[in-house]
């Protein structure tokens, strides 16, 4: 595989992202308040996920590698810049199920959605009883965690 260059996205660049989306992933919607973080590969963009504030939380979101880069450790690659550079106690994501184990490769450990902050409790329940089949996780693996 070529090599993956990962970078947070100058707010200029979000056009960029939201055509990545729009062709490969089009529930999914850049906004300029998150934390964008993106891959490229030959210079082209190539994979993508977003920190959504949330209160004092944020929520890892909009996760994705374009089609012809999946299985070739680029997501994981991904979250392993993020565990380096992003990553907090105050972090957490609703993974789709099948995509529970690669989040806890990355230090997200599942939780019962009652523990959620209450923010992102009803945020939770809201995608829930849209019939959006998620785990909430919460990352516990930051190296320069403060909190005890």
């Amino acid at each position: 595989m070529n090599q993956l260059t990962i970078e947070v996205l100058d707010p200029i660049k979000l056009p960029l992202v939201t055509r990545l989306y729009k062709a490969h992933y089009p529930s999914g919607k850049a906004k300029s308040n998150e934390l964008t973080i993106v891959g490229y590969i030959e210079q082209s963009l190539s994979a993508v996920v977003r920190f959504r504030p949330i209160e004092e939380f944020r929520l890892l979101t909009g996760m994705l590698v374009i089609p012809q880069y999946r299985e070739q450790g680029v997501g994981h690659q991904l979250m392993n810049y993020c565990q380096q550079h992003t990553l907090t106690s105050k972090d957490y994501c609703f993974a789709y199920s099948h995509l529970e184990l690669f989040y806890q490769q990355h230090g997200f450990t599942t939780i019962p959605a009652s523990t959620l902050p209450n923010s992102l409790k009803l945020l939770y329940n809201r995608y829930s009883h849209s019939g959006k089949r998620l785990t909430p996780m919460h990352y516990s693996g930051a190296l320069d965690d403060t909190e005890s």
